[in-house]
């Protein structure tokens, strides 16, 4: 009980060595690394032109929504773990129980989202891979960088997902002290009289 989710550690000093250990933090900066590399291959290598065209288009079957939904995916992605790390960083420092499990609801609500966005970026980018047609990139430019960005949208389902359920066991520690602090809450003495 007396880990980083009880109060009684609220207000302490913060271990660098302690949180880059902790699995959440871990996956955090794993699904950080992930939407770079996506947005990365994508706004890097993913818009190709053909020898006798000026013209650049998305490497994912000519269809620019498929190019803007990574590279949007991507950024928002990045901003957000970079959220949710500083929200680890300071969620030892919360002191009310009540912020604690709004900061926590938050983390699975986020969590379950990314997995769900990185799932259709993955059908999405693989399909409109599948059905691309070879004439227009003749070089096979990007094609690697194409690769690379469904396999890591792929990947991000799975790290996004375990962030959903590290989530649900944060929360079940939450709501426990929630509890355990309403049952033995300490009774003032009435005042004398």
């Amino acid at each position: 009980m007396d880990q980083a989710y009880g109060a009684g550690k609220a207000g302490g000093t913060f271990d660098p060595i302690t949180f880059f250990q902790q699995p959440q933090t871990i996956l955090r900066i794993v699904s950080w690394i992930f939407s770079i590399v996506i947005f990365g291959c994508i706004a890097n290598e993913g818009y190709v032109n053909r020898p006798d065209e000026v013209e650049e288009f998305c490497i994912f079957n000519r269809n620019q929504n498929a190019c803007n939904y990574a590279v949007g995916m991507g950024a928002l992605d990045f901003l957000c773990c970079a959220a949710f790390l500083a929200l680890d960083i300071y969620f030892p420092q919360i002191s009310s129980v009540k912020d604690r499990k709004k900061a926590v609801l938050a983390d699975i609500g986020v969590s379950a989202f990314w997995s769900f966005v990185w799932f259709v970026g993955f059908c999405f980018l693989a399909n409109q891979w599948q059905v691309a047609n070879p004439e227009d990139n003749p070089l096979k430019e990007g094609a690697d960088a194409a690769r690379a960005a469904i396999t890591f949208a792929f990947f991000s389902i799975f790290t996004w997902g375990v962030l959903s359920l590290l989530g649900l066991e944060r929360l079940k520690k939450v709501s426990f002290e929630e509890e355990y602090n309403k049952l033995f809450t300490p009774h003032t003495p009435p005042p004398f009289v």
